[in-house]
C-alpha cells in the first residue's frame, strides 16, 4: 500500500523536560529511507556546523551520541516490532513519547500492520491497531489526547497501487474519513496523515488525473475544508501532512511539474515555502507548537538520488542521517524535539528510529 486565520495563538510555553528510557527491540510507505554525518545550513549561509555519529550496536539497539553547536546531543535508538525485522516505520509521536507506526512492506504477502509504541519501549509496547477487517493499515499520527489517524486498504496486491480510505481512531472506535468528492483516482486513495489536540486533523485524496488535494477535518463537527496554496486556488498538487495546536500545517506541493517543494502555512494564512539548499526535493511531514518542521529533503537524480532528513526552525535547517545508513527520513517532532522517523540499514531493511535530545 503506498502513500504515496482569525487570531493569533499564544506563543507555547516549553514543557518541563521528561526523561524516558529508551530500549530497543530485537527485531513504509511515505518514503524510502541512512550514513549519519548531519549539517546546519541556513538558505542564505550554507552548512555550519558538521557533526558525525558514532553508532554502537548491540544487539537490535543502535545508540548514537550526536552533537553539535546546534543540534545538541541526541541519544538514536533503533525501534522495530519482533513480528517484521524487516520493515518498520516510525511516524508520529507526541509528548508523552507515545508513537505510531506500522511493520510490513506493503508488498504482496507482507502487508502493512499498524501499532501505537509507548515507553519504555519493550515488545510488549507494541501495540496493534489495525482497522476493522482491512487488509492493510498505517497508523500515520497522533496527538496527546490519544487520538490517532491513518488509513486503511481492503487490498495487498502485487502491483502496491491499492485503495486507501482515510480513518480516525478515538476511545476505541475507528471512524471512516474520506474527503467528499466525485472525481476520486482509480483505485481511490484517501489518507489522514496528521492530528492536533483539538481535533483537527489533515491528509488528502487524489482525484481522477492523480492530483493530491490538501485538506482539514474537523473531527468534532465533521467538516472539510481544503488546503491550499494562497492565490493558487485548488492549484498543484499538494499534500497536507501535519498540524499543530496553533492550526499550523505542514507538507509539500509540486512547485511545478518536477520541482516539489515542503511548505509550512500558518493559520494567519502565511505560506512558507521550504527548500533544503542543494536539494533536489523537499517534503514536510511533521511540525510541532514551536514551528519545529521535519521531513525528507532528496540530493541527486535518478540511481543517485539520496534521501536525507532535515529539521528546520525559523529560517535554519539541520540535516538529520543516521552513520552507516543508505537512507534516511524523519517523520514527526514532539514539542521536547524528540525525532522519530527510519531509516535503511546496511542489509536492506527499513528500520524505525527514535531521536531523543
Amino acid at each position: 500500500m503506498k502513500l504515496a486565520d482569525q487570531h493569533t495563538p499564544p506563543t507555547p510555553v516549553a514543557p518541563a523536560r521528561r526523561h524516558f528510557g529508551a530500549t530497543a527491540l530485537a527485531s513504509g510507505a511515505l518514503i524510502a529511507a541512512v550514513a549519519l554525518a548531519a549539517t546546519g545550513c541556513s538558505a542564505s549561509h550554507g552548512t555550519d556546523d558538521a557533526l558525525a555519529l558514532a553508532a554502537a550496536n548491540t544487539g537490535a539497539t543502535s545508540s548514537v551520541s550526536l552533537s553539535s553547536k546546534m543540534a545538541g546531543s541526541y541519544q538514536v535508538v533503533k525501534l522495530n516490532d519482533a513480528r517484521d525485522e524487516t520493515f518498520n516505520q516510525l511516524l508520529g509521536i507526541n509528548n508523552a513519547g507515545t508513537i505510531v507506526g506500522y511493520f510490513g512492506s506493503g508488498a504482496a504477502g507482507h502487508p502493512n500492520r499498524g501499532y501505537t509504541l509507548i515507553p519504555p519501549f519493550a515488545q510488549h509496547s507494541f501495540l496493534n491497531e489495525n482497522f476493522p477487517r482491512s487488509a492493510q493499515t498505517q497508523v500515520t499520527g497522533l496527538n496527546d489526547d490519544g487520538v490517532t489517524v491513518g488509513f486503511w486498504s481492503t487490498q495487498n496486491t502485487a502491483s502496491m497501487t491499492d485503495n486507501n480510505f482515510g480513518f480516525y481512531e478515538q476511545n476505541g472506535r475507528f471512524h471512516d474519513v474520506n474527503f467528499p468528492v466525485g472525481d476520486n483516482a482509480s483505485p481511490p486513495v484517501n489518507q489522514l496523515l496528521g492530528v492536533n489536540d483539538r481535533g483537527m486533523a489533515v491528509g488528502f485524496f487524489a482525484n481522477s488525473t492523480g492530483q493530491n488535494r490538501g485538506y482539514e477535518y474537523d473531527i468534532r463537527t465533521h467538516r472539510f475544508t481544503r488546503v491550499e496554496i494562497p492565490g493558487k486556488g485548488i492549484g498543484p498538487s499538494l499534500t497536507a501532512a501535519a498540524i499543530n495546536n496553533r492550526g499550523d500545517v505542514a507538507g509539500f506541493y509540486n512547485k511545478t511539474s518536477a520541482q516539489v517543494d515542503a511548505f509550512l502555512k500558518l493559520r494567519s494564512g502565511k505560506f512558507i515555502t521550504l527548500v533544503y539548499p542543494g536539494a533536489t526535493m523537499t517534503q514536510a511531514f511533521g511540525v510541532n507548537d514551536f514551528d519545529e518542521v521535519v521531513g525528507t529533503y532528496t540530493t541527486g537524480t535518478g540511481n543517485a538520488a539520496v534521501t536525507h532528513g532535515f529539521a528546520w526552525r525559523a529560517g535554519r535547517y539541520v540535516s538529520v542521517n543516521i552513520s552507516g545508513a543508505s537512507s534516511t527520513a524523519i517523520n514527526g517532532v514532539n514539542d521536547e524535539g524528540d525525532l522519530v522517523g527510519f531509516f535503511t540499514d546496511a542489509k536492506g531493511n527499513t528500520d524505525g528510529l527514535l531521536a531523543l535530545p
